[in-house]
């Protein structure tokens, strides 16, 4: 993978993310919150966990380990969701645009949620972050059609590059 390829990557992953947050704003408080079962519970839940996972990578990316995810009560609804996803966003797209091309393929050691050791290549680490992402934004579209909400337009990668060739 080269930098250009990580970039369209994390395009692609902020373009999905805005869809699913979009599809969310018509969501009242109870709706965010209810629980639904699943894995995380509710809409909130799900959202929170992928941003929290986010985080996570970008704090090791940036050679700390954080021990804990966030929790969805620090969250109480979509706006504090979406500046703090927001502020993450700038530090990733920061992080990727200083890294280079050689940066890219840096190996970084870190410590897994578990107390691991582990390294892994940046981009690779990149890629499990928006696969990741890819697999809650299923669950929440899975939620909206629960609460007989209308899902996110389209966040298929084939979409992506269709609106930005």
């Amino acid at each position: 993978m080269n930098l250009q390829d990580t970039r369209n990557l994390i395009a692609f992953h902020y373009w999905a993310r805005n869809r699913m947050l979009e599809a969310l704003d018509p969501l009242s408080p109870e709706q965010f919150t209810q629980d639904l079962g699943g894995s995380f519970g509710s809409v909130r839940n799900t959202v929170v966990h992928a941003l929290s996972a986010e985080r996570i990578w970008l704090s090791r990316w940036m050679g700390e380990s954080p021990p804990v995810m966030l929790t969805a009560e620090m969250f109480p609804d979509l706006p504090t969701v979406r500046r703090a996803w927001s502020d993450t966003e700038s530090k990733l797209r920061a992080l990727f645009d200083a890294a280079g091309e050689d940066g890219i393929q840096r190996v970084i050691g870190y410590k897994t949620l578990a107390g691991i050791e582990s390294q892994s290549i940046l981009w690779q680490m990149l890629q499990h972050v928006v696969n990741h992402a890819t697999y809650h934004r299923g669950q929440v579209t899975n939620y909206l059609r629960q609460l007989g909400c209308a899902p996110p337009k389209s966040t298929d990668l084939i979409a992506f590059y269709r609106e930005n060739p």
